[in-house]
């Protein structure tokens, strides 16, 4: 029992997934061509078709309807299928949805699926090219290796185009063409020369210099038009910003007249001073050689302030390129030390900034490469039966790509199907009429065969796949009644009627695969009330009677030739 138990649990599932498969979804479904369109995704064959508007692509890749079981419009007829001679069109249809389309005969044969009728091609000893059209222009414009072109169009009918036999167009190589010219091209750049001075003196900064030549390969000068030279400059210079600034070496001015000897601090001196500033010293240039003063000692000593050095190079930038957020900065230092302050007695400390920082604007931006913002919230489902497509969006702007950054990479939409789990309604669509049943007298069991008695007779029909409160057939009639009169196998006098149009081929297909017409013996139905009854209805006369039009007339018949069978 156990064991049975587990192979009908097992069975179970087998069954479910077979009628669960995972199919591609689609909302639309076009009954012209086909096809389906609209991808909502993967979900279940059930759920994908509780709408029977929708369509589904199994692994096969076919295309199918979720809908009722009806046929699809006829295709145009074909062009005849030789260009000379009997052959034949044909047109087809195919049956789409979810079951077996209903015919009239009740049972489905190849001809409910492919019509085809008799043709004659009319293409016989057509063959019509117009002139050929002058050569195109030569595939180069210089130089050897071109090729030109020619083309001719068919003149004969859309019919006959497979007529024309032979090339639409030519090709052939054209003559050399003139001396192509050669356009210059620069060589590499040479090294970088090195500074032209070892600091930067009062007149301006060295430079240093790299050159190219335009000649890999020189343009030419002896072909017409002449080959085009380089683009760009030959040389680039730079200026050496990273060197030092020259020394200034000092040099002393004219002495002062002497001043008071200092007696308020000590022991001091009276001074006559010279100063070392024709020049002053700079950038770690010699102070001046010698006595600054001529002094003669006294009790007060001076006191001595400090003095800065000059100002260091500009060090190196922060960064290499000005991110989002800020700029670069660089810096540079001096000290307090050219000389150094007193400290007894104290002399005065330098005054004004030690350090001074400068923003490098010149750089360029910094790429900045896209990043996503958040995902939003799936939209709400669409549909409020079967399935339905949510989509959510997420924007590049978290940063948005600036400064030929990268842009954000992925997609910026994503889908997911919602199921609501409910069937969409599926609206009724009408059968077939049956046959009209047997003409009879309504009001008993009077027999009316061969008699000038009216009957009625009636056919029925059903409204079918209605299903999930879809809305019903359009129109109440289930039922249709006509009044007849009963002939069959009544003899009647008639005369032959021409003959009717070819009929379609039957079978539609194959070798044997004929057309046939018949001509009709007109009967005299001379004695019969055309309208019957008090609303004088229209009669119609039910059955086959035994015709009597003279001598026999038999079907005409053809083979229908040239009408293979379609490989699917």
């Amino acid at each position: 029992m156990q064991v049975l138990r587990v192979l009908l649990i097992v069975g179970l599932v087998l069954v479910s997934a077979e009628l669960s498969e995972c199919v591609q979804c689609f909302a639309h479904f076009s009954l012209d061509s086909g096809q389906c369109d609209e991808l909502i995704g993967e979900v279940d064959e059930d759920d994908c078709c509780q709408n029977p508007l929708y369509g589904y692509q199994a692994e096969d890749g076919v295309c199918r309807s979720c809908g009722p079981p009806t046929w699809s419009p006829w295709s145009p007829w074909s062009d005849c299928n030789v260009l000379c001679g009997d052959g034949v069109e044909q047109r087809r249809r195919k049956c789409v949805g979810n079951g077996q389309c209903q015919t009239s005969r009740g049972t489905l044969g190849l001809q409910d699926y492919l019509e085809t009728v008799s043709c004659s091609g009319t293409c016989c000893d057509i063959e019509t090219w117009g002139l050929w059209q002058p050569w195109s222009p030569c595939s180069v414009s210089c130089g050897q290796g071109g090729v030109w072109k020619r083309k001719r169009d068919c003149l004969s009918p859309p019919k006959c185009r497979s007529a024309c036999t032979g090339p639409s167009e030519e090709t052939e190589a054209c003559p050399p063409q003139s001396t192509c010219p050669v356009h210059g091209g620069w060589t590499a750049w040479s090294d970088w020369s090195q500074c032209s001075g070892s600091c930067i003196s009062n007149q301006g900064a060295p430079v240093r210099m790299r050159t190219r030549t335009c000649s890999n390969p020189a343009p030419s000068f002896d072909t017409v038009p002449h080959g085009n030279g380089c683009p760009g400059d030959s040389s680039q210079e730079v200026v050496c910003s990273e060197l030092p600034n020259c020394p200034v070496h000092g040099n002393w001015g004219a002495w002062l007249p002497a001043g008071p000897c200092s007696v308020t601090c000590g022991e001091g001196l009276q001074l006559s001073n010279r100063i070392c500033d024709n020049p002053a010293p700079q950038y770690g240039g010699r102070p001046c050689d010698g006595p600054s003063t001529q002094s003669s000692i006294c009790q007060s000593p001076c006191p001595v302030d400090g003095s800065y050095t000059g100002w260091s190079n500009w060090g190196e930038c922060s960064s290499s390129c000005i991110p989002q957020s800020s700029v670069p900065t660089r810096t540079r230092h001096r000290t307090c030390s050219n000389p150094s302050p007193s400290s007894n007695p104290p002399g005065r400390s330098c005054q004004g900034e030690d350090r001074q920082t400068d923003h490098c604007n010149h750089l360029p931006h910094c790429q900045v490469h896209g990043n996503w913002g958040p995902w939003s919230p799936f939209s709400p489902c669409p549909v409020t039966c079967g399935v339905g497509l949510q989509v959510s969006i997420r924007r590049c702007e978290n940063p948005a790509p600036q400064h030929g950054g990268q842009p954000c990479p992925g997609e910026s939409r994503r889908t997911s199907t919602c199921k609501t789990g409910v069937h969409c309604p599926v609206d009724g669509s009408w059968s077939e009429w049956s046959q009209w049943n047997k003409c009879s007298y309504p009001f008993g069991d009077r027999k009316i065969n061969c008699r000038k008695i009216g009957g009625s007779q009636t056919r029925e029909r059903e409204c079918l796949h209605r299903a999930h409160n879809g809305s019903i057939c359009s129109g109440t009639s289930l039922t249709e009644r006509r009044v007849c009169y009963d002939v069959e196998g009544c003899p009647m006098k008639g005369t032959w009627e021409d003959w009717e149009p070819w009929s379609l081929c039957r079978p539609p297909c194959g070798q044997r695969s004929l057309r046939f017409r018949v001509r009709h013996c007109k009967l005299d139905y001379t004695g019969y009330s055309l309208r019957i009854g008090r609303t004088q209805e229209e009669a119609t006369f039910s059955g086959r009677p035994l015709a009597d039009c003279g001598e026999r007339s038999r079907p005409e018949t053809q083979p229908c030739l040239n009408a293979a069978c379609p490989e699917n």
